[in-house]
This record gives structure tokens, C-alpha cells and sequence, in this order.
């Protein structure tokens, strides 16, 4: 059968290439061509477009480039069309992938959503637009199924597929040698994987590891960005840049500064301690603070349904609240215990399905009946 994949960023890429293998198990026949990264193309995709030429993130940001991600759109229609595929998969990436899903509804071409798009978070009447559009919807968080039944829209939770990333780590044995890391333990920075991230977290991060010389700081940089991007970091004393071993780095962390996003419940599996910081330009964040329906941004908080790990966003995230907050989690303190206390209930929520693996056999499963059905 043939399958058309679209995922538009890192984490996408991942959780896309984690599903193409499986396909690739349940279907030893699947033709999957997709929009993604190197990790999809590596697993056996057909590579249209790299995520890097769609990474916008912010209101005021995707505003700007309006015109390039509509000629993106266009041609992801055309190649779809031509494409014909049996199933259209879209991975998360709300804006693009909703517009995508609306298209394949009008032309007939069967939809389905694996990771939903974060509308809890935000503007939750989209979700009757999922219904109207999607065909199916695989979610990755558990109150996620109790969020579209408001809508008499009944989904599948198939288990959290960064469980299934960690699960096949093995760490790299002469790690610590091989990039430079001496006997102190490890600060992990982890300012995100697009541009306008790395720009707006990376430096304040940074701005720490002088306060903490007993530690130092491993800053993971991702080969999907100008690697001048972290030249700054690469003069400061106490600071490593290793460049595409996040998982590595987490293995080695005692504590870490990361940037909001999928990598918070990544650092939280692997039971690091940490700080969640996020900012971003001034328009995107009003805009952003007035829509927000959430009490929380980090997914180890929505999950939880507590702060179980501290948020510094936009204004609260500089040095001082920084430094006040990396000491408390840094040692042994009741903040650092509740932390990794809380990241067992959180494991418990997630429980044990293999995402990857239980979404492909649903999808075959679900393609093989449509057809008997049609015969």
C-alpha cells in the first residue's frame, strides 16, 4: 500500500521515522513518500521536503512568511494528488497539517492524524474541525481522549512514542571522553531545535555556567541549524557543544535547562531535573497569552496536572530567576526529590504501549478492512 507522511520539525522527523519502520514491519509492501527530515528518510521514505525549510514558530513569525508556506502548501497538494496514496499520515504540525487534512476530506483521499495537534492548548473549537477533516486521530497523552470526547469525537491512545525513542537508546559507552566532558557532572542546555529558539534561549542559558563552575555545561546542538549558530557557546569556558547526541547528554545529566517543548518530557523520561524556559518575540507572546487555555506550557506539567517542574517564560526567564532555580534542583533538595518523584507517576500515566509499533498495525489493520469492504 502506498502512504504519504507529513511531519514539519525535529521531533516529527523522529516520531515519523519510529512509524515508517513499523509500517514497514506490518506492510512489507508500503511505498511511503513524506515530508520530513533525515531520520524519515533514513528509515525509508521517499523525502519531498525537509522540515527545515517549514521551521516557523510564533504568531508573528509564520505572519511573515505567509507567502512561502503557502507556495509549501500548494505543493504538497499537487504532490499528494499526483501521489495518490491509500492513507495521507500527518504527524502533529497543526497549521499546515489541519490545511492538509481539510484538502485530502474534499479529495476523497482517507486521513489519518498521529500526535494531535495541541489544540487543548489553545482555540479548542478546532477540534470540530478534526472531526469534520480527520479520519482518524492516534493521541500520545493520556487526558488527550478525555479532551475530543467534549466533542463526541472518539480517538486512540496508543502510548507516548518518545517511550519507544528511549527504550532503543543505547548510550555511546566512551561518551564523556570522546567530546570532552571531564569528571564534574553535566548541566544539560537544551535550547531547542529551530532557529528562532536557539536564539532566544541559548545565551541567557549560558549566562549560568560561569555561577556553576563545579558543573559543566553540555549544550545540545542539532545539525539541522547553521552550525555558526553556536560559536558563542563554543568560546565560553565550562560550556560543550556536542552536536546530535541529545539523548547521550540527558544520559549524563545531573540537571537541565530546556527549552519548552517535546525535549521536556524527553529530559522528565530519563528522570534529569529541570528548569522549562521559553521566550519568544513580544507580538507572538500577547498573542499567545490572550488564546492560551492551559495553566501550563511544559507537557511534564499538562500530564501531571501540576507544576511539577518551574516555568520561566518570557520576562521570568533571565539570569537571576535562572541561577535561583538551577541551585534548588542542582543538589540534594526537596525540589530535586519531588522532581524525580513526580517523573515516576508521569512514567505510570504514560504506561508501557510501543506507539510506533500499535499505530502501524491499527493504520494496516484499518487499510486491509477498507478494502475487503469496497470488494
Amino acid at each position: 500500500m502506498k502512504y504519504y507522511i507529513i511531519a514539519g520539525e525535529r521531533s516529527g522527523d523522529l516520531h515519523g521515522a519510529n512509524l515508517i519502520k513499523a509500517l514497514k514491519k506490518e506492510d512489507v509492501e508500503a511505498d511511503i513518500r513524506c515530508w520530513g527530515g533525515d531520520e524519515m528518510q533514513k528509515a525509508g521514505g521517499e523525502l519531498v521536503v525537509h522540515y527545515r525549510d517549514l521551521a516557523f514558530m510564533g504568531f508573528w513569525e509564520v505572519f511573515k512568511n505567509l507567502f512561502t508556506i503557502r507556495k509549501f502548501l500548494s505543493k504538497c497538494e499537487q504532490d499528494l494528488l499526483a501521489y495518490q496514496p491509500d492513507v495521507l499520515i500527518l504527524i502533529d504540525y497543526a497549521g499546515f497539517n489541519m490545511r492538509m487534512a481539510r484538502f485530502a476530506k474534499q479529495h476523497n483521499i482517507l486521513n489519518y492524524y498521529y500526535i494531535s495537534p495541541k489544540l487543548w492548548a489553545w482555540n479548542q473549537g478546532r477540534a470540530k474541525k478534526v472531526k469534520a477533516y480527520v479520519d482518524k486521530m492516534f493521541v500520545i497523552l493520556p487526558f488527550e481522549k478525555d479532551f475530543y470526547r467534549q466533542f463526541d469525537y472518539p480517538v486512540e491512545y496508543v502510548g507516548n512514542p518518545l517511550l519507544d525513542a528511549i527504550r532503543e537508546f543505547t548510550p555511546q559507552q566512551d561518551f564523556r571522553k570522546k567530546y570532552g566532558l571531564d569528571e564534574r557532572s553535566v548541566i544539560a542546555v537544551l535550547p531547542g531545535s529551530r532557529q528562532q529558539e536557539v536564539s532566544n534561549m541559548l545565551r541567557t542559558m549560558l549566562e549560568l555556567a560561569p555561577n556553576f563552575p563545579e558543573f559543566q555545561f553540555a549544550v545540545a546542538a542539532v545539525n539541522n541549524l547553521p552550525n555558526a549558530m553556536y560559536d558563542e557557546a563554543r568560546q565560553k569556558e565550562n560550556v560543550v557543544v556536542i552536536e546530535g547526541k541529545t539523548y547521550d547528554i540527558l544520559h549524563q545529566a545531573h540537571a537541565a535547562l530546556v527549552t519548552s517543548g517535546t525535549a521536556t518530557l524527553e529530559t522528565a523520561l530519563f528522570e534529569v531535573p529541570q528548569l522549562i524556559c521559553y521566550k519568544t518575540s513580544v507580538v507572538s507572546y500577547k498573542i499567545a497569552k490572550s488564546l492560551i487555555k492551559v495553566p501550563f506550557i511544559g507537557l511534564v506539567n499538562l500530564i501531571a496536572e501540576e507544576e511539577v517542574v518551574p516555568e520561566l517564560i518570557q520576562a521570568e526567564f533571565n539570569t537571576n530567576r535562572l541561577q535561583k532555580e538551577l541551585k534548588k534542583i542542582a543538589s540534594d533538595t526537596p525540589e530535586r526529590k519531588a522532581q524525580l518523584s513526580a517523573y515516576q507517576r508521569i512514567k505510570h500515566m504514560l504506561g508501557k504501549e510501543r506507539a510506533s509499533e500499535k499505530t502501524a498495525r491499527l493504520i494496516v489493520q484499518n487499510l486491509k478492512e477498507k478494502q475487503l469492504a469496497s470488494k
